[in-house]
Formats: C-alpha cells, structure tokens, sequence
C-alpha cells in the first residue's frame, strides 16, 4: 500500500513515511493510493473477531510494510491500557445502539487510536535512530488522548495547543497535570480554530518542519483516522449478530470531520452502513454543507459539545478530495480559495453526491440537555453531551429500517457541568479522574501568533 497527497504533489510513500511525514510536503492530507474492497464474506469473518485481532486485521491492509509481529505487539500494547474487555463494547438503550469509546486512559474516543498512534511512533524513531517534534491543537480531547500516548516515550517531545478557557475543565486537567518533561502544554489566547491554523501554517513551512523534525499526532495524520476505521467493523459485527440485521446506520458527533470520515472508508471497503448521520452543534459549517451545499465560515460559539466548537474541519479536505474525483489539482484550488474567500461553491451533482454519502443535523444546546435528561430518565444512562448530540441525531434522522448505532465519543464525567444541569447531579467520577484537581499543573500561556509558538518550539524541541 502506498500513500498520496490530496493536493497531488506527494505519491507513492509507505505506509512508515506517511505516518513519520503527518501532514503532507505539499500542505494536503494522506490517504492510500487504494482503499481495499472487502467481500461479503470477508466481512463475516471479521465480524467474529476479538478486537485487538480485528484491528490487526483492517491495519495489516494498509500498514504493508510493518512487520507483523511488530504490529501484533503495537496493538496489544495499546489496547493493554483499556479498562474494559471488549475495548469498545456496545450496549442497547431505548432503541439505539451506542458504541462506547471511552474506555481508555483519557475517558474519550481519541484513546483508540492516539495509544496505538503514541506506540508505533516510538516503535519507528527507534528503528530509524531519530527524533520527532509532535505539534498539535486540540478542541478538548485530543490533546489528553495525544499528551497519554506520548507521555514518556524515548524520542519524542510533544506540544499541545488548546484555547484558553475554552475546553471542559476536566479537559483541560487531564492535560495540565501531566507533567513527564516531555510534554508541553500551551493555552493559546484565542479559539480552536486559531491554534490550528497555527499549527497548519508551521507544518506549510517545510523547511521548518524538516529542521525541528515536526509530527502530527491530530486527525492530520491517516494513522489517527485508520485506527478508527476499525470500530465501525467492531460495531457492526456485533449489532448484526444481535439482530441479524445486514445493515446499520451510525449516528456520528463530529467537529472536524475525522471520526465520520473513519466511517466513510469503512464504507467505501464494503461495509455495509447503509447511513452515516453527521451530528453537530450550533457551528454546524458540516452540517450546512451536507443539507445545502454552503462550506462557509460562521463565528465559533460556546456550547455544551465544546469538543465540537469547531468551524475549519481539518479532515473535510480529505473528502473533498473524493468529491473533486481525486483532481490534487482541483482540491489545491478549492483549499486556495476557502483561504481567500471563507466558503467553497458546489454544483448540483456534487451536493447530490454528499447527500447520498451523509445525512447531517445540527443540535443546539437546549437540546442536546433535553436529550440528557430524557435519556437518563427512561434508562438511567447517562449521555456525555457530544454523544446526546448523536443520539438526538440519529433518532431524528433514522428510517427505523435497521439498527441505529450512536458513537458514543466521551465519559459523562468530562463534561460535568453540562450533565448537571440536564439531570441536576453530577456522574459518577471513574477512578482516574480522582483528585485531579489537586495534582500539580504545568501550562504557558501564549498569544495566537505563529511566530510565538515557533519560537517556543525552537526553545524546546528535542
């Protein structure tokens, strides 16, 4: 398997080179130069399978140049730090599905594929004798899921960038009190958006980039969104078995346009979703751009799914790529535009082609409470409020034809405040989030300036 450049000015790098190089020379995102095409009986097979064989399995397709055993092992080790069995089990409540992604260290989705992204990391600058810079802006979790995989680990230095006051609390703790001296935690003076547009023009700079051995730990990088493809297989495997259903939809709380697109390639391999539901919140660019066609940038508004306060998803370039019938010319172009002008224009055919790929729905803060409340009351579970985003959606959006599967992308516990004012209590604290108000913090302000962050890199890189 071999990796190309959205923008068409990078091809046939290994799958090693791709995951080292994050975001591509030429400024695009990587993807396989082929997705594989599962059969119907391929898929069975998978379907019986343990996860951690199942996600070896799936990455053994695009990872051809990893030596099994190392593979085996990576994925061991990564799903070793799960405190579940089933690693993403899925459980049933009041007619839906939901497939729990918070059983790893940081209580959140991005746990499945940072540890496994944090291990093979380590695995490949050993193996190559060098160094890494990981740079990376996060909207809550992916920055603990990132600052997790990577605490500790020889070679590598990593540097978070967050909006000052602008994640949950927990968030923010779970990043903040780690305090390995490889890890560096920036609150940035500004939105998510600012912050990962800095990272974005210091990645542009390939000279820079090369010279402080920059990687990307975020969605940027195609290992992130891979070790994600692999729970929708894990998903759908175990709700077919339950009804004998041979399709489902899945409900999909998504800011930056990774965790659906995960299932878009699921997808486009041959499994069969018959829907893929894009839930948002009030900066719902997504969502306008899947009902209407309009890509366009709003102002980024607080809500209950900070996570999803999110308004340039990193990921949608990947699927416009797609759109654009794989053009690196046309996509360059399109990007190069959306910089000058804030929106990108489709013709007909193209939003009828979104239309059959996603339906999408914007859930507004009332309502994602309400969905809480409701939910609990006739289950007694508790939903984080991304994750009532999804379910909202995917009740509203569903046929009711087949199986409805909700992403369920965070513990309640990381967003307390938003879960009491639905239920009027706080959820239960798991044990790792006991007295992290207490432990010591490590954290720099910064201003959301380019230079700045650069500047701090030169002074701290490895």
């Amino acid at each position: 398997m071999r990796y190309q450049s959205t923008r068409g000015g990078v091809s046939g790098i290994s799958f090693k080179d791709a995951v080292l190089m994050g975001l591509a020379d030429d400024g695009g995102l990587l993807l396989p130069e082929t997705i594989p095409s599962l059969s119907e009986g391929d898929i069975d097979a998978l379907s019986r399978l343990a996860y951690p064989e199942l996600a070896f399995q799936i990455i053994s397709l695009y990872a051809g140049d990893l030596p099994s055993a190392a593979l085996k092992t990576l994925i061991e080790r990564s799903y070793g730090t799960f405190t579940h069995p089933d690693i993403t089990p899925v459980v049933h409540e009041d007619g839906v599905y939901i497939l729990e992604l918070f059983h790893g260290p940081t209580l959140a989705f991005k746990d499945v594929a940072l540890q496994f992204l944090g291990n093979l990391f380590e695995y490949l600058l050993i193996e190559r004798n060098q160094k890494m810079n990981i740079l990376g802006a996060t909207s809550g979790d992916t920055g603990s899921a990132a600052i997790a995989g990577i605490r500790g680990k020889k070679n590598i230095n990593i540097f978070i960038l967050h909006p000052q006051g602008k994640t949950s609390p927990i968030q923010e703790l779970q990043m903040t009190t780690v305090t390995d001296p490889n890890v560096f935690n920036l609150a940035v003076e500004g939105t998510f958006d600012d912050a990962q547009a800095i990272v974005k023009e210091i990645f542009g700079d390939v000279a820079f980039k090369n010279q402080y051995a920059l990687g990307a730990v975020n969605s940027i990088n195609w290992a992130r969104v891979l070790a994600q493809v692999v729970y929708y297989f894990y998903a759908f495997g175990r709700v077919q078995r339950l009804t004998g259903c041979r399709e489902v939809d899945f409900s999909v709380p998504t800011g930056n346009f990774g965790d659906i697109f995960a299932g878009y390639i699921a997808r486009r391999m041959g499994l069969p979703i018959r829907r893929l539901i894009l839930a948002t919140n009030e900066n719902n660019i997504l969502a306008r751009f899947v009902r209407h066609g309009d890509y366009s940038l709003g102002t980024v508004v607080s809500t209950p799914s900070p996570s999803m306060d999110i308004q340039i998803a990193s990921n949608f370039e990947r699927y416009l790529f797609y759109l654009l019938d794989e053009d690196g010319a046309a996509v360059t172009q399109a990007m190069a535009d959306f910089r000058t002008h804030g929106r990108l224009h489709f013709s007909d055919t193209q939003q009828a082609k979104v239309r059959e790929d996603f339906l999408a729905l914007s859930v507004d803060g009332e309502q994602t409470l309400a969905t809480i409340r409701a939910f609990h009351e006739l289950t007694s579970y508790v939903l984080d409020p991304h994750t009532a985003v999804g379910v909202r959606a995917g009740r509203d959006l569903a046929g009711g034809e087949c199986p409805v599967v909700c992403l369920a992308t965070a513990h309640p516990a990381k967003f307390g405040d938003a879960v009491r004012r639905a239920i009027g209590r706080d959820p239960q604290r798991p044990p790792s989030l006991e007295g992290i108000e207490d432990k010591p913090k490590r954290c720099e302000n910064i201003p959301a300036d380019t230079q700045a962050v650069r500047d701090y890199l030169i002074q701290n890189a490895c």
